[in-house]
């Protein structure tokens, strides 16, 4: 028996704290979606521009680099344990950048699934090119595959359209990074924006879907989640961001807070299910809890 390290009120958001190749054996609930962002292995004495100050780009020992074999085999075995969680129509998400995501895709074609799409997530305000000898590193890849060639995934096109102006979207999303009110509770070295989140799961998953991240760091993947009425499990680690994706997810219980950041993440109007986004704590049926 699992014992989470937090569960939520209305049993939406839970996190498990431990070493994912560890904890995903260990039970066998399927999920519609997954959502990873695994180490990209770049914490090797690296330096950027934070602020206007040069600061180095180390994140903690889960990033150290490693030989390739042992690269391609950690994402052979994370992306197996992951497949065995997944529904039979259900996709996952894997984001990184040339580092690591051509590894990623060899390990999901190797495993069966179908790759649909190469997200190219060109960020807005990207940090500057110390160096000046090769062009600003201002975008990473996100890989969206199903689980099984010939089962059909779900794919909401008709909201994808409205959100772009009425015309199909591409792959190639131009958004910025994450804002400073996605950090009040602290910061995760990769944290990703909540906004980047929301339009994947908006795009994969239907209301009251189960997703599941790995590699959760501060849980923006759940917070995303619970905004949009959809319901997480996620797996951590590192002490430090479980505290932070707990706080995170208190935050949100404040029903102001929880209006608030919706409002900075969707166009309510052009959401099919804007009626039915708020967490209701009384629908016990659609926050079942997880088996364990």
């Amino acid at each position: 028996m699992i014992a989470p390290y937090y569960k939520s009120p209305s049993h939406d958001f839970n996190l498990l704290h431990g070493d994912t190749f560890e904890l995903l054996p260990q039970f066998n609930f399927k999920f519609d979606m997954i959502f990873a962002d695994p180490p990209y292995f770049l914490s090797n004495g690296g330096i950027s521009i934070q602020s206007g100050k040069v600061v180095c780009v180390d994140k903690g020992e889960w990033d150290k680099g490693m030989p390739q074999e042992e690269i391609n085999q950690f994402n052979q075995e994370w992306i197996s344990l992951c497949r065995e969680k997944l529904k039979d129509n259900g996709t996952i998400w894997i984001s990184g950048t040339y580092h690591n995501i051509f590894s990623v895709a060899n390990a999901l074609t190797s495993l069966g699934f179908k790759i649909l799409n190469v997200i190219t997530w060109a960020k807005t305000n990207p940090p500057p090119n110390v160096s000046c000898r090769y062009f600003t590193y201002s975008t990473e890849f996100i890989i969206w595959a199903r689980k099984s060639e010939k089962v059909a995934h779900y794919y909401n096109y008709e909201l994808m359209k409205q959100i772009n102006g009425g015309k199909q979207m591409r792959d190639v999303w131009l958004m910025p990074a994450i804002a400073p009110w996605e950090k009040k509770c602290g910061k995760h070295p990769t944290q990703k924006p909540i906004s980047v989140l929301a339009r994947i799961i908006m795009a994969s998953t239907k209301h009251g879907a189960w997703i599941l991240d790995p590699f959760a760091g501060s849980s923006t993947t759940g917070i995303a989640a619970n905004l949009l009425g959809r319901r997480f499990l996620g797996i951590e680690r590192e002490q430090e961001f479980v505290e932070i994706s707990k706080a995170r997810r208190i935050e949100i219980e404040h029903l102001n807070t929880f209006h608030e950041y919706k409002s900075k993440i969707l166009d309510i109007k052009q959401y099919e299910e804007s009626n039915s986004l708020s967490l209701d704590f009384a629908e016990e049926e659609l926050f079942e809890d997880l088996p364990f």
